[in-house]
């Protein structure tokens, strides 16, 4: 049986480089002033893991998280604002992805996120809507996108969060952090920090509308869940608790739409805290072999093992080789994985052990103004 899984994971593997490109665009979101002024696009080779910064491809305030559409032709991110048109509110903005030149975007347009900071973007596989996370505003949104990549001006789906948790400093009011989609397109989960749970959502892929369904996923009070991941085959999902620097580990019922907790642990060497550590990413690997989450602090990816029954084993914590590591990503051959340092102004990118899953840095780091978000595009 193990046999036959590691030889399913060598042929994904395998199948991901034979259809990858040697050169990738890498479009990476940002926190805009000083030097930085929106998004930028940088060059990736999937052979040696080499990066190089290519330029500015589109000038927009603090895009600090970007979605690319599934037809490869449109790309959307957040601008993590608290004002916009005088509503206390962020924006989305779309942009036109030139395939001959994949470097410059250009903008179509850019609604209300109808909440203060959004943090979180999400297209879902049909591409016709994208789902938003507002931070501060609590809530989350969702808007149709027509054949050209607009934006509609309304929206075809609006919750708001209330409640709260134990700690007051953080957690007096609800902060949606990040908002992700089942395989099957049918639920919607909403990380909320503020409230200590994953709250889940019907979806209509059709409609674009989110109601509500029962029960959501629990954290441990205090934990403060910021992302969700789900393993490749769709059968767990993986959270982050931003505020405690653990991991949640979910089983998920695809049927009922229901997270049930099975594993929780930390993130850090030993398990030993380190004073103002905190977590922000979490990724499965396309194989479902390991997973990784950042440690912004202890300035860290921290790095697991997958078991048969999805229980994580701690491999190492490998340094980002800059400071608070927010968003990182893992390239389409599953090689790869480069880390934004968003306090040291700098992408790191390191070589993945196809057995054991621990990172080998490669090369030095490459500057990046302010990063906080990698998406990788291969235009096809």
């Amino acid at each position: 049986m193990r046999i036959l899984k590691y030889l399913s994971a060598v042929i994904v593997s395998l199948t991901m480089f034979a259809a990858t490109p040697e050169k990738l665009t890498v479009y990476v979101g940002t926190y805009t002033g000083g030097t930085s002024k929106g998004i930028y696009a940088y060059e990736f080779n999937t052979s040696d893991g080499s990066l190089k910064q290519v330029g500015l491809a589109a000038e927009t305030p603090s895009p600090s998280f970007l979605a690319i559409h599934p037809n490869n032709q449109f790309l959307y991110a957040v601008n993590e604002l608290d004002n916009f048109n005088g509503e206390k509110a962020g924006a989305i903005t779309g942009y036109k992805i030139d395939p001959a030149n994949p470097a410059k975007l250009t903008k179509i347009n850019t609604v209300s996120s109808k909440g203060a900071h959004p943090c979180h973007i999400i297209v879902d596989k049909s591409g016709k809507h994208v789902l938003v996370a507002n931070y501060t505003g609590g809530n989350v949104v969702a808007y149709p996108i027509d054949a050209e990549g607009k934006l509609a001006e309304k929206p075809s789906a609006f919750i708001q969060h209330t409640g709260s948790s134990v700690d007051k400093s953080r957690q007096k009011e609800a902060h949606a952090h990040s908002i992700n989609l089942d395989s099957a397109q049918r639920f919607a989960f909403v990380a909320d920090l503020g409230l200590d749970k994953i709250m889940i959502y019907k979806f209509d892929p059709a409609a674009g509308t989110l109601s509500t369904h029962a029960p959501f996923g629990t954290i441990k009070p205090g934990g403060g869940p910021r992302h969700l991941a789900f393993s490749p085959d769709g059968k767990r999902a993986f959270a982050n608790h931003e505020m405690t620097g653990e991991i949640t580990g979910f089983n998920y019922d695809p049927a009922a739409g229901t997270l049930t907790p099975f594993q929780t642990l930390s993130t850090l060497p030993g398990g030993n805290p380190v004073p103002g550590n905190s977590t922000a990413e979490i990724l499965v690997h396309p194989t479902g072999k390991f997973v990784y989450c950042s440690n912004r602090g202890h300035n860290s990816i921290a790095v697991f093992t997958v078991a048969a029954d999805g229980k994580l084993t701690y491999v190492e914590n490998e340094s980002t080789r800059g400071k608070t590591p927010r968003n990182f990503n893992i390239d389409p051959t599953g090689k790869f994985l480069i880390a934004a340092n968003q306090d040291s102004d700098s992408l790191a990118v390191y070589k993945i052990d196809q057995s054991k899953g621990s990172l080998e840095p490669v090369g030095d780091v490459v500057s990046a103004p302010k990063p906080v978000c990698i998406k990788f595009f291969s235009g096809k």
